[in-house]
């Protein structure tokens, strides 16, 4: 699922094959030894099938902030519920349990797909950092970058929780 060349043309990196996927899993178990990252597996409940990948990454203890980040969906569930779910999920908890100050998202200004969605689960946008990264095709990246605030977070979490209630019925 996680092959589709699609997934990886506005990522920083890019993952084709087996041995690019087994570097980018070591690569995310890496940060996660270093405290920095906390990845996860994102699973469609109903056929245990693995179909994306997102993470904690930047952790930041002392200033009570983590970033959601390197997500990606395979196609086929894309805009379903699935992407809804694992945020509120991240977000309820670095919120609710971390304590969390603020939860930041960012993607490349190209990626209409995930400016979209990341505006869908209500996190405001904040700027864009310009020539933010060199993607792996060795093109300048420029960086949107979201949040949500913990002032924020009922009304976000309120708005997740009224979508994902009538995607169920």
């Amino acid at each position: 699922m996680g092959l589709d060349p699609e997934l990886w043309k506005l990522n920083p990196s890019q993952v084709l094959d087996a041995d690019q996927m087994m570097r980018y899993i070591r690569a995310a178990l890496s940060d996660q030894e270093k405290g920095t990252a906390l990845p996860f597996a994102t699973i469609e409940k109903a056929t245990g099938t693995i179909v994306g990948s997102t993470r904690y990454m930047n952790i930041d203890v002392a200033h009570k902030r983590v970033e959601i980040g390197s997500t990606w969906i395979a196609p086929p569930w894309q805009r379903t519920a699935i992407n809804t779910e694992a945020k509120y999920l991240m977000m309820r908890h670095a919120f609710e349990t971390l304590g969390c100050n603020r939860v930041e998202l960012k993607t490349d200004t190209l990626n209409m797909k995930s400016r979209n969605a990341i505006l869908r689960i209500g996190a405001k946008q904040e700027g864009i950092l310009r020539s933010h990264m060199v993607t792996w095709s060795g093109r300048l990246r420029d960086t949107v970058y979201f949040s949500v605030i913990a002032p924020e977070w009922p009304e976000v979490k309120a708005n997740l929780e009224a979508k994902m209630a009538s995607k169920r019925q």
